[in-house]
């Protein structure tokens, strides 16, 4: 039998939307002016969903870990440009939004990404209005996969945890989702393996999130 699930809280990147594009120049911008050497796009890609201090030490080494303040100014100065306009949001995005709307159910975002930006993005879409709750990168000072921003975000929806489901593309979400107490589905929509969530305990893996509606409907 199909969970009484009663809210949806998505991650955004490669979960929603493609930022890829401006998280590749933004970084490579940072670590350009910090004289370090620049990083491949996919080594980039592997980042997204990580805070930018981790993102530098997994690109540069922990020996360049001290200078994250700077790298994290530089990459917002680069990604304040461009980062908006570089991103896409995938393409199951809007028909499914639309139909879990029509279910009457509350949707959120949790995620890294500034929420300034998650919200340009959607408001350029016309998604905007479609999510309740959104807590991004400046809201928590503990980014995934500490559970704060998750544990936020069910709050304000006034959802019991396991009547949520988090929906996310990697290993930090799923990990946030069992902090949380939270039901977890992966989307194989990012750079993380069907079989990188070995480990975790996850309800269900989809493609994307063209599935999720059949899912919450109970459909085979």
């Amino acid at each position: 039998m199909t969970p009484d699930f009663q809210a949806i809280i998505f991650d955004f990147d490669y979960t929603l939307a493609d930022s890829s594009r401006g998280i590749i120049a933004s970084v490579n911008y940072a670590l350009n002016e910090l004289g370090l050497s620049l990083a491949d796009d996919e080594a980039i890609r592997r980042t997204i969903g990580l805070s930018l201090p981790e993102t530098l030490v997994k690109l540069a080494g922990k020996r360049h870990g001290a200078r994250s303040d700077e790298f994290s100014s530089l990459f917002i100065e680069r990604a304040d440009q461009v980062m908006v306009g570089l991103t896409v949001l995938l393409d199951a995005v809007p028909k499914t939004v639309e139909r879990l709307k029509q279910r009457n159910l509350p949707l959120g975002i949790v995620s890294t990404k500034f929420r300034y930006r998650i919200e340009a993005v959607l408001r350029r879409e016309h998604l905007l209005e479609a999510f309740s709750v959104i807590v991004g990168g400046e809201d928590v000072r503990e980014h995934k996969p500490s559970p704060k921003g998750l544990c936020i975000a069910i709050e304000r929806l006034g959802r019991a945890r396991t009547h949520c489901l988090y929906v996310g593309d990697s290993v930090t979400d799923a990990e946030t989702a069992k902090r949380a107490g939270v039901p977890f589905v992966a989307v194989l929509s990012g750079v993380t393996s069907r079989e990188d969530f070995a480990d975790y305990e996850v309800y269900k893996i989809l493609e994307d999130v063209s599935e999720l509606s059949n899912l919450i409907e109970g459909s085979p």
